[in-house]
């Protein structure tokens, strides 16, 4: 009994040894069995995984479909563990059936394999390309046939459809077996007719009207433009843009507390459309109150911030003045070494005297860095065509204003339907990864258009072009035209950041022939080349410096003339092609709010170009070209425009005829293409415009938009008063040998003009028809009460 009793203390002290070892070792092992929540569970026993029997199978192991059993303590599957079996089994999607049966001790698991996609399609769609609806649905090629998937892809391509107008489309899934458990899966689309807004109601607005709001979302109601513009296509996440456009259109006009507390659709079968209807709550009219700078941050003066500040006490209140002002003060502070402070513009709202005090607030914010700048969704665009556009990069102080500043510079660039930056956590607490995330859109445009122009009268043009060639950034476009007194071709390519820095280099080739016409007894031909590059100096101020050469050249046709040209005219021609070797550059000044449909701000383009370093002329040109928006109220814009140049020869040469200027349209509307001018009014010519060397034109314009039709249509009205002289005729004056004489009329005389017009930016170009009354003019003048311009129709 002792030896035994002895045996089992020696055995005993190795078994516990043991059972320490195994204890230790499964609370070692515990943490990473944890973390493998998407693995079947793990096998209890080859005794248990003998009592279960599985059926049915074909692709799928045997011991695959046991693993997902885990027996009780005791060995045995209780009732909770087939019905965890079965859950798990059913949640693979690899069975379309799966039944358990007990038989005695033994598990009977009964399956039914679902079968294999050979192939997904699409039939019937025509809005909506295969490509796009495969990237919409989860079903796909290789994968198990899942019934709920496939409802649930019904549901997504309806949803789909609803994003493009079309709501009464109808979706029906077909599988077409193809032997061996392998089928096609099908959806066949019948897309209906397209579902539209016809109506669309503002509840609770009383300062703006209905027609100014619906100039500001861009929904609309349907019309006979909606085929252009695809506005009244009922859109959920346009209808949320919208909502957001009218809440930050009421904060620009002094209305802090605005807010638009619902947008409703809903359709209605009367007018086979849907009515929306967005709810507003106004809230009262504020002004700017005092408007301060207040520094937290050690060393850093604020009263060397106030003079960035754009709102002003006493002003009402503008939303996007404090956004500007944010922004302006953020890049200012990085400047100054501040990368960590931040500018928060406080608010303190006085509700009796309609005031709102501003403190921007300066602190040191945390020092936190980017850690990294992930980019999704650019399929076609390039990652570092989107990094460029970030005044920040990876490692660089996490600065959010200079983060916004990239999104709006990204949405600029109109590569994209939408860009979304987000911030999310890094590695460590002082490091954040920035998400960006963009949605692409067609960047090519090919248009095959018809026009007329009274300068060139009808006219066809085929055109060709990328804006973001291979998502390189890179802007290319061809184009030919074709015309009753105007033929042409173009080819153009641009680098707008040229090795990686903000410089942008272009070259373009180009050549025209011009035929005589009614408004000059000449032709011309000219075909060459410009190249150029510039650069911003600021975020207003840029330059462009530039490189031409071209050939140019008078042509008659003596056939077609009723009478002798003008004595300046045939000398240009039989001197015969002069090589123009030139240099230039352009100072430009922006500060437009919208660079397409300004409302405010000021553009000035200051440029000089010489000619004479080489070639066979030589000349000094200069021009200058002011334009000021200022927004009369909200629908009415005025413009004040001054435009005037100078050209000399120099060397002992004259200005050659076609680098002259040549009073018309584009100065004074009302006459006609060389209308004004120094002319030759010898009797028995043709009584050309000789051209002159100096002119001056100003205008002022109201411009409005059209009532009841929304911004996004580009038709715009406009009530226009203009004046401008062209004068100094510097040309030739002696012709030995000629018995034709030369009397050209030189004075410096205003002409003036008062007129209406209509612009709509349509797909095709800009479509313009002005009509205007010539008020002072010259007797000789050519006037031209109607002209009309168009880029295609």
């Amino acid at each position: 009994m002792s030896q035994c009793m002895a045996r089992g203390r020696r055995c005993r002290r190795p078994i516990a040894a043991g059972a320490l070892l195994v204890a230790a070792l499964g609370l070692v092992s515990a943490p990473a069995a944890a973390t493998e929540a998407e693995a079947p569970p793990r096998e209890t026993s080859a005794q248990a995984r003998g009592a279960i029997t599985v059926q049915g199978n074909r692709r799928i192991d045997a011991d695959t479909v046991r693993s997902y059993f885990r027996a009780a303590p005791d060995g045995r599957f209780d009732d909770a563990a087939r019905d965890a079996a079965l859950k798990a089994l059913l949640g693979t999607g690899l069975f379309d059936k799966v039944t358990i049966e007990r038989a005695g001790e033994r598990l009977i698991v009964h399956l039914v394999e679902a079968p294999v996609l050979d192939r997904v399609a699409f039939e019937g769609n025509k809005k909506i390309k295969d490509t796009e609806l495969t990237a919409v649905v989860q079903s796909k090629p290789r994968g198990a046939l899942q019934r709920a998937v496939v409802q649930a892809d019904v549901g997504r391509i309806i949803e789909a459809y609803r994003h493009v107008g079309r709501g009464d489309v109808n979706v029906v899934p077909q599988i077409v077996s193809r032997g061996e458990d392998r089928v096609d899966l099908v959806y066949v689309v019948t897309e209906g007719a397209k579902t539209t807004v016809r109506q669309i109601n503002f509840v609770g607005n009383h300062v703006f009207g209905k027609r100014q709001l619906a100039a500001v979302i861009k929904t609309s109601v349907t019309n006979v433009l909606s085929f252009l513009t695809g506005g009244d296509v009922y859109d959920p996440d346009r209808v949320a843009e919208d909502r957001e456009q009218l809440r930050l259109y009421y904060r620009s006009k002094g209305y802090a507390d605005a807010s638009v507390t619902s947008a409703k659709a809903e359709y209605d079968p009367a007018i086979k459309g849907f009515t929306l209807t967005f709810s507003i709550d106004e809230g009262p009219l504020y002004h700017f109150g005092e408007v301060n700078v207040v520094s937290n941050v050690p060393g850093l003066d604020s009263e060397k911030l106030r003079r960035l500040l754009l709102a002003r006490p006493g002003a009402m209140f503008d939303g996007n003045v404090l956004d500007k002002t944010d922004e302006v003060l953020a890049i200012e502070l990085a400047k100054l070494g501040y990368p960590f402070a931040q500018a928060v513009p406080r608010t303190t709202r006085d509700a009796d005297a309609r005031r709102v005090d501003v403190a921007f607030v300066l602190d040191q914010g945390p020092r936190t860095y980017i850690e990294r700048i992930e980019i999704h969704g650019n399929t076609r665009t390039r990652d570092y065509v989107i990094r460029r556009e970030f005044d920040i990069a990876e490692g660089d102080a996490y600065n959010k204003t200079l983060i916004d500043h990239a999104e709006r510079r990204l949405k600029n660039l109109n590569y994209f339907k939408t860009v979304k930056i987000a911030r999310q956590p890094g590695s460590v607490s002082d490091r954040v990864v920035l998400d960006v995330e963009v949605v692409e859109q067609s960047t090519g445009d090919f248009s095959i258009a018809g026009g007329y122009s009274t300068t060139d009268g009808l006219l066809a043009e085929v055109k060709v072009g990328d804006r973001n060639f291979l998502g390189s950034g890179k802007a290319v476009s061809a184009s030919v035209t074709y015309g009753q007194y105007a033929r042409g071709i173009d080819l153009s390519a641009s680098e707008p950041y040229f090795l990686g820095s903000r410089v942008s280099v272009g070259i373009e080739l180009y050549g025209r022939q011009n035929q005589a016409s009614p408004y000059q007894s000449y032709g011309s031909d000219i075909y060459g080349a410009t190249m150029q590059f510039g650069m911003p100096l600021t975020e207003q101020i840029g330059v462009q410096y530039r490189y031409s050469l071209y050939n140019q050249n008078v042509t008659l046709d003596p056939t077609s003339l009723a009478a002798a040209p003008s004595l300046p005219i045939q000398q240009a021609a039989l001197a015969g092609p002069q090589l123009v070797s030139s240099v230039g550059d352009a100072v430009t000044y922006n500060t437009l709010d919208n660079t397409k449909n300004p409302t405010s701000g000021i553009n000035s383009q200051l440029k000089q170009d010489l000619a004479g370093l080489g070639g066979d002329v030589k000349f000094l040109r200069t021009t200058e070209d002011l334009r000021s928006y200022h927004p009369i109220n909200d629908d009415v814009v005025s413009l004040v425009r001054a435009q005037g140049g100078y050209v000399t020869g120099w060397g002992g040469q004259q200005v050659p005829l076609l680098n002259s200027f040549f009073g018309g349209p584009t100065m004074v509307r009302g006459f006609a293409p060389n209308g004004f001018g120094p002319r030759d009014l010898a009797p028995g010519t043709t009584a050309d415009n000789v051209g002159g060397s100096m002119y001056w034109a100003t205008t002022a314009e109201l411009q409005s938009n059209i009532p009841g039709v929304p911004q996004e249509y580009g038709l715009k009205a406009s009530a226009f008063v203009d004046a401008g002289s062209v004068f100094r005729y510097s040309g030739p004056t002696a012709f030995p040998g000629s018995a034709q004489s030369l009397q050209v009329a030189n004075n410096n005389i205003v002409r003036s003009s008062v007129g209406v017009g209509l612009t709509w930016a349509s797909p095709f170009g800009a479509l313009t028809v002005n009509y205007a009354v010539p008020l002072t003019k010259a007797a000789y003048d050519v006037v031209q009460p109607l002209s009309f311009t168009a880029g295609g129709f």
